[in-house]
């Protein structure tokens, strides 16, 4: 996990969006976004399909003009002064658009001559994001004749080729393989410590493995700010005790009754009757291990193993982005009759 530097926040905003506005006709796709992404900070924006994501990332970048608002990329505001704002900025859009009857090679020097790069740097440049990307093996093939994930590899190149201070990335993973996902989000750690880096993204995976801070839009609006372990806090699952119990023991839940702050005791989905537990806690954040471990002593009750869970981002997620009766369903379910009233 990569954390903000607390050297990075006394400097001001590298990404500044300032209650940004988005309007088409009588539908208002964004309403009221803000934040600020500092030097060193890598922040995941998260939110459900339609939530306003891509809408928010393309008036950040300068592609779509706000209704109201502003944005600023290292101190250039968008709309005042777009050239200076965008020589600041890398900004891979959602789909990765190239011109695909260039090959890759085309693509790239065409961008380093875009971005006015004197030939050594581009040389250097080039040579660079090919080799981090790897690239090497589809340089001469046209961009159309290239896989999704390879396209996406290629839109990520043009991205960071003029090594700018401030990064914008729509869905960067998207049609990516396994070993593809784990080159990307390394590539984003390293760049990590010398840049802002929004990284707009569904897979919650993604923010928990490169993002020191999230932020959840739904519906145009922020509903959530903070790092992913403050998130998590907030699910029902955080310092709730997984135990896997050397013999089985059916009656757990009644032998945990009285526990301080317990409020259910089932099997996991996947767990072995009368062995595997989950343990709840009553309140999120309180703190239940001390007492389940004590009461299991009483009890000469055989642990194999038993851990704290740390909370689940889905979890969090999916209570900001749904209605009140959708997170009723969603509640966590127990395999087996074993629980607390």
């Amino acid at each position: 996990m990569i954390e903000t530097t607390a050297a990075s926040m006394s400097e001001p905003p590298m990404i500044q969006i300032v209650d940004l506005v988005k309007r088409f006709g009588p539908f208002t796709a964004v309403d009221g976004v803000g934040f600020s992404v500092f030097r060193g900070e890598v922040l995941g924006f998260l939110g459900p399909n339609g939530a306003g994501k891509s809408t928010t990332m393309k008036m950040a970048a300068g592609f779509l003009t706000p209704t109201a608002g502003r944005v600023a990329i290292a101190g250039h505001d968008v709309e005042a002064a777009p050239l200076e704002a965008k020589r600041a900025l890398g900004y891979l859009p959602e789909g990765a658009p190239a011109y695909g009857d260039m090959t890759t090679r085309s693509f790239l020097e065409f961008l380093g001559r875009v971005r006015q790069l004197d030939k050594a740097t581009a040389r250097r440049r080039f040579d660079q994001v090919v080799t981090e990307i790897a690239l090497e093996g589809v340089l001469d093939q046209p961009i159309d004749t290239l896989s999704k994930g390879f396209k996406r590899r290629v839109g990520l190149a043009g991205a960071i080729l003029h090594d700018p201070p401030c990064l914008i990335l729509d869905e960067p993973t998207d049609g990516l393989d396994p070993n593809q996902k784990h080159e990307v989000r390394n590539l984003i750690r390293r760049m990590a410590p010398s840049k802002a880096i929004v990284v707009s993204t569904h897979i919650l995976e993604e923010v928990e493995a490169v993002c020191s801070r999230a932020v959840i839009i739904d519906r145009g609006r922020v509903v959530a700010d903070g790092t992913p372990q403050d998130l998590m806090a907030h699910s029902p699952f955080h310092n709730a005790v997984r135990l896997s119990l050397l013999n089985a023991v059916p009656d757990l839940a009644s032998r945990l009754a009285d526990v301080a702050g317990v409020a259910r005791v089932f099997v996991p989905e996947g767990g072995r009757p009368g062995r595997d537990f989950l343990v709840l806690p009553r309140h999120a954040g309180a703190t239940i291990l001390e007492g389940v471990a004590m009461r299991l002593r009483q009890t000469g009750i055989a642990i194999e193993t038993m851990t704290v869970d740390s909370g689940r981002l889905d979890d969090v997620f999916r209570n900001l982005t749904t209605s009140d009766a959708a997170r009723e369903t969603r509640a966590p379910q127990n395999r087996t009759a074993e629980t607390r009233p």
